[in-house]
């Protein structure tokens, strides 16, 4: 029996693809393809492998992996890594992947903080752990801890602090939990990309985003149970002048805004991701000793 070549076998899947309306087809074949071969799809050895015949086994594993995408499973989960900020992150069952519209707050607080020394950042519902450890690859830090209530997650958290090399303390437990509200540090910025999946919007997930864990998109009827909470509870672990700055969905901009200058913070801000969609609400704590000057002048 004559066998295929591997480009052979990448055109048959990328048609079966093509006929699933799967996106990114191209780039997606490369990735589990080089999966099957254990060769990164971005070596040169990748395109020169491409003219050999396949060989069974590996041919098999490839249609595996091809498989499972195409049931919809997330393309990160099969891979089992993902690259976020220039960093790769452990991801799989049970943990939010990576996503690029959440480097848009990564590039926000280095923005805001990038001239500052001795930081202390606190990460809540931190997951895979990438905005903690993104943030302390980037700034100068005294100290990052990230907090995550899943057990599976924070197995990938661990994983991903000793990926790179990070010092962020993992602290497990549920971030409305006293005992974890009095663990984390007074910090200058307190960061979260919380659930904020509607419960109507719940009800017409993508077939990949299904497979996440629901505790990490579900933010309650309207979305912003978390936002409310998390600003109310943690205003406290600020410092005066700290930053809390959040991940937002579609249209979420100026509820979430509200929220934080109902809780007395300034300077609330929103700011764009890549595509021009308003992705992240940030605001500072006000400092009392200021504002009492100000209101004394006045």
């Amino acid at each position: 029996m004559v066998r295929n070549t591997y480009s052979e076998l990448k055109r048959c899947w990328t048609k079966k693809f093509s006929d699933s309306d799967k996106e990114n087809i191209e780039f997606e074949i490369n990735e589990l393809l080089g999966m099957a071969l254990g060769i990164d799809c971005r070596n040169p050895l990748f395109a020169e492998k491409l003219i050999e015949v396949a060989d069974e086994q590996i041919e098999k594993r490839f249609e595996k992996l091809a498989a499972r995408r195409m049931n919809g499973e997330p393309l990160q989960y099969i891979l089992g890594e993902w690259e976020f900020y220039g960093l790769p992150f452990k991801v799989g069952e049970g943990v939010l992947i990576p996503r690029q519209d959440t480097e848009t707050v990564v590039d926000v607080a280095i923005r805001k903080l990038s001239d500052r020394h001795g930081i202390i950042v606190t990460d809540l519902c931190s997951g895979s752990g990438c905005i903690g450890i993104a943030l302390e690859k980037n700034l100068y830090c005294e100290k990052v801890v990230c907090v995550e209530k899943s057990d599976k997650a924070v197995e990938y958290l661990r994983q991903n602090v000793r990926l790179n090399g990070s010092e962020a303390e993992v602290l497990h437990g549920d971030i409305f939990r006293e005992d974890v509200i009095n663990a984390v540090p007074m910090s200058d910025l307190i960061v979260c990309n919380p659930p904020y999946i509607t419960a109507e919007d719940m009800q017409t997930l993508q077939r990949e985003v299904t497979f996440e864990p629901e505790s990490a998109l579900f933010g309650g009827e309207d979305g912003l149970d978390y936002y409310r909470d998390i600003t109310r509870i943690y205003k406290d672990k600020l410092k005066n002048g700290g930053l809390l700055m959040f991940e937002i969905g579609i249209g979420q901009e100026d509820e979430v805004m509200r929220i934080l200058i109902q809780h007395g913070f300034t300077n609330v801000r929103t700011r764009a991701d890549l595509l021009g969609v308003n992705r992240c609400v940030f605001g500072e704590k006000a400092d009392k000793i200021k504002l009492c000057t100000d209101v004394m002048s006045v």
